[in-house]
C-alpha cells in the first residue's frame, strides 16, 4: 500500500449501519472510522490502516446484525400469524 494515500475510513458505511442496522455496533464502527484520518495525519500509517480495517469490520458486523434481526422478526411474525390463524 502506498504510504502517501490515506486508507479508506468507512465513515459513510459506519453511519448508515448505525442508522439502519445496529446502533451499538455501528457506534463502534464510527469511533474506529473517525480515528483513521487523524492517525494518518499524525504520521501513524500503521495505526491508520488498522483502524480502517477495524472500521470496515465493525460496519459489516452491524450490517449482519441488522439483517439477522430482520430475519428473526419475520420468522417471529410468521409463527405468530400461523398460531393466530390456527386458533380461528
Amino acid at each position: 500500500m502506498n504510504s502517501n494515500i490515506c486508507p479508506k475510513t468507512y465513515l459513510v458505511e459506519a453511519i448508515l449501519a448505525t442508522i439502519f442496522c445496529c446502533l451499538p455496533l455501528g457506534i463502534v464502527a464510527i469511533v474506529k472510522a473517525s480515528g483513521v484520518s487523524s492517525a494518518f495525519a499524525s504520521g501513524n500509517h500503521a495505526e491508520a490502516k488498522r483502524l480502517s480495517e477495524d472500521a470496515g469490520k465493525w460496519a459489516k458486523y452491524a450490517l449482519f446484525a441488522g439483517l439477522a434481526g430482520v430475519v428473526l422478526y419475520v420468522i417471529y411474525m410468521v409463527v405468530v400469524f400461523a398460531s393466530v390463524a390456527s386458533m380461528a
